[in-house]
């Protein structure tokens, strides 16, 4: 596996990568018999998710969260994010960009075990393991890029199909919209908002807002976060989560991502997981990933835009 994660020294990378690795814990020994949603994924995750809906989150649109048209601030400035790292600079004379993106939806949570084991079940998609046996609340892990994509992709199908699919959401599917893994340009304005703020939820690392320097992954929403821009869940720490970018220098143009999203690349992942330091749970820090790699501490969360898939 090939990692890049925009450290100023390899060395100590290396051993951070490692040292997650260790945190996640060891692996269950038994893989399951087929794949059955026990107890009704766990009777729909405490009735937060819809049994009826593929296990979506309980409201209004299945979980999907609109994130309005406009420009941002994208990348990093020392000067205010004394934590930034080189690869988060936007160019040799400017340490940040502005990005105008069209309006996006962007899942209020990680997908879930539950969400994903529907999706298997539905298919009898291939997988490890390991990704459905941690609850149903918790956030998928040991998924590849391209285990993502599927899931992406069946979800799109699934909810094209479903007379259960809200109005906004099948507007946008019959208009052409697709679903799949977010740009990282996407990703950090859901994050970070129009403000260039440094976390979620502001400037200053709060550890009641995430879930980081812990042992291991909690329930999607576990953490509040009201003065996080869009209300969103888990952006920082949890899963990192896998986008549809190539992990590529700055400034970002969404014209470099290849239309053969399975070509052999590294993939900007976002956010940080569990066991990750303040640093590495900032809205602009990148990570990147071999396709192939499944891990305990990669996971990954949809859109719904006009952009592929």
């Amino acid at each position: 596996m090939r990692w890049s994660v925009g450290w100023r020294r390899p060395a100590v990378a290396a051993a951070l990568l490692l040292a997650g690795v260790a945190a996640c814990g060891r692996a269950p020994s038994a893989a399951p018999d087929g794949v059955e949603h026990v107890a009704t994924a766990e009777s729909a995750a405490r009735s937060r998710f819809r049994e009826d809906a593929f296990f979506l989150p309980d409201d209004d649109l299945l979980g999907f969260v609109q994130i309005p048209a406009g420009a941002f601030v994208m990348g990093s400035d020392p000067a205010v994010d004394a934590l930034a790292y080189d690869n988060e600079r936007w160019d040799a004379t400017r340490a940040q960009g502005t990005v105008y993106l069209p309006d996006f939806y962007i899942g209020r949570y990680e997908v879930t075990v539950a969400q994903f084991g529907a999706f298997v079940e539905a298919t009898g998609y291939p997988i490890d393991p390991r990704a459905l046996q941690a609850p149903a609340d918790h956030p998928v892990a040991w998924i590849s890029w391209p285990d993502a994509l599927a899931y992406g992709r069946w979800l799109e199908e699934t909810l094209r199909e479903w007379s259960g699919t809200p109005a906004p959401l099948r507007e946008a599917l019959d208009d052409g919209w697709r679903i799949g893994l977010p740009s990282e340009a996407e990703w950090e304005k859901a994050a970070r908002g129009t403000d260039g703020r440094v976390y979620p939820w502001g400037n200053e690392p709060r550890p009641e807002r995430a879930n980081y320097r812990a042992t291991g992954a909690r329930p999607v929403g576990s953490f509040d976060c009201p003065e996080c821009a869009f209300d969103l869940s888990d952006m920082s720490g949890n899963l990192w989560e896998l986008t549809r970018s190539l992990y590529q220098p700055y400034p970002h143009d969404p014209g470099d991502d290849p239309e053969d999203l399975l070509a052999d690349a590294l993939w900007v992942m976002r956010g940080g997981h569990f066991a990750d330091p303040e640093n590495n749970v900032r809205a602009a820090v990148r990570g990147g990933v071999d396709p192939g790699a499944r891990r305990p501490f990669i996971g990954f969360r949809v859109t719904l835009s006009r952009g592929r898939p």
